[in-house]
């Protein structure tokens, strides 16, 4: 995943993480299908998620995405990352 990130954000100067991403960048890298974008506009609805908050679900989708050695981010990504932000909101919650 870090090879990953390392050849995505070569040409960056102060990227060198999914984490890291600015809005921009995060349109350009993190794209995803039309079934995605239904189940992640779904959950912000349901969740009464932030755009802020939906910025960082891509990020995080897009960081399993290459831990599996995915080019794009499938919907099943974006699930488990919407898992992980709901766990870190009933946990500080």
């Amino acid at each position: 995943a870090r090879d990953r990130q390392l050849e995505r954000f070569s040409g960056e100067k102060k990227t060198y993480a999914n984490a890291q991403m600015m809005p921009k960048m995060i349109r350009k890298h993190c794209a995803i299908s039309a079934e995605g974008d239904k189940l992640l506009e779904n959950a912000i609805t349901r969740l009464g998620l932030s755009a802020r908050a939906h910025d960082r679900i891509l990020k995080v989708a897009r960081t399993i995405a290459d831990l599996d050695g995915a080019a794009s981010i499938e919907p099943r990504y974006l699930s488990e990352a919407i898992l992980y932000r709901t766990l870190d909101r009933s946990y500080w919650a």
